[in-house]
């Protein structure tokens, strides 16, 4: 169950980092109102799982799989540019965030 709530959080996130983008600079009310309840429901979530899993691990799956989520939306809604190094940069994400769970797993003992 946790991991599930992990999954709200960063759908959730990722939500709310694109209607930013979609907001215009917080000056179009649907988008901003998408905004805040976003990133409430994702730390409403992440804070939930975080009391049965390890906070390092999961923040960095969470913005991790965050960041991953964002850049495809970016390219997907908004048309922007795919680069081979931002590839690179998200390829390397995902390795550190792999490298942080075989080194400290992500249940509480």
């Amino acid at each position: 169950m946790p991991y599930v709530l992990l999954a709200f959080a960063i759908a959730s996130e990722v939500t709310a980092t694109l209607a930013m983008r979609a907001s215009e600079g917080m000056s179009r009310l649907g988008p901003s109102v998408l905004v805040v309840a976003g990133y409430l429901i994702s730390f409403a979530f992440m804070a939930k799982a975080l009391t049965s899993l390890n906070v390092g691990p999961v923040y960095a799956i969470w913005s991790a799989l965050g960041t991953i989520g964002a850049f495809a939306g970016g390219v997907v809604l908004f048309g922007e540019q795919v680069r081979p190094l931002t590839i690179a940069g998200a390829v390397i994400i995902v390795v550190g965030v792999i490298v942080m769970n075989l080194g400290g797993g992500v249940s509480r003992g």
